[in-house]
């Protein structure tokens, strides 16, 4: 659990939520500074959703864990659907947000701590980039084999990722080439995020393309069984238990 102290992601959800705006920014380690997508995409209703999320969920089916839920939009569109959903993030804040905001069943919990305690899940989703909260293949790997012990015998997961390899951007690029020097995969960034004067923890956070998300998920138990293009890069695989 983050100390709230840390909790910048939490803190910029809980103000977007009071009316108070405000931007969350991204630092990486090399010194780049940008401004998030959030928080207000993290509360957007369903008929603004990206067409390519609009796509991915109709192949969520049965019981449905939601992987860093932030302020609960898929899983208090899901629940509002009928379905079965439990959301889970590593924000107390946010997770606190979910409850207010209506989502019935949201746990803090971080991504390495879910387990079949929790339940037996029949799809797993990942929007909003959250493949890559697997971090690098070491632990991707091993979390894919974990979600495969807590997953039913024909259970999906939904992940989005971003391609690093369609920008320009010279920072981006000598920061994949600063990456590749020191044996890590090119799209995996070290960031952190810091709304006001609070600062988040430095985490990794996985960028990959969707030839590499398919090398990674070999030998996990699962195939990527389809892509579903977004725009800017962006994409979301449906894996399938193998």
């Amino acid at each position: 659990m983050l100390p709230e102290k840390q909790d910048a992601f939490g803190h910029g959800i809980l103000d977007f939520y009071q009316g108070k705006g405000g931007s969350e920014i991204i630092e990486r380690e090399d010194g780049l500074i940008e401004i998030s997508g959030g928080p207000d995409i993290y509360f957007s209703e369903y008929k603004d959703w990206r067409e390519h999320e609009k796509e991915a969920l109709k192949y969520a089916s049965g019981w449905i864990l939601d992987i860093g839920c932030g302020a609960g939009r898929t899983a208090l569109y899901l629940q509002n659907k009928g379905k079965k959903v439990l959301g889970i993030d590593n924000s107390p804040l946010a997770v606190s947000v979910c409850k207010s905001r209506g989502v019935k069943n949201a746990k803090v919990l971080s991504i390495t701590e879910v387990s079949s305690a929790l339940g037996i899940f029949d799809t797993l989703i990942m929007f909003g980039n959250n493949f890559g909260l697997l971090s690098n293949v070491k632990r991707a790997k091993w979390l894919l084999k974990k979600f495969h012990t807590m997953t039913s015998e024909k259970a999906r997961i939904i992940a989005e990722s971003r391609d690093p390899y369609g920008t320009k951007n010279p920072d981006h690029l000598s920061y994949h080439k600063y990456n590749l020097k020191r044996g890590r995969m090119a799209g995996q960034v070290k960031i952190r995020v810091r709304y006001k004067r609070i600062k988040g923890d430095w985490f990794d956070y996985l960028m990959v393309s969707a030839k590499e998300m398919s090398e990674i998920i070999e030998g996990t138990g699962w195939k990527l069984k389809e892509i579903i293009p977004g725009k800017y890069g962006t994409y979301i695989g449906i894996i399938e238990k193998l």
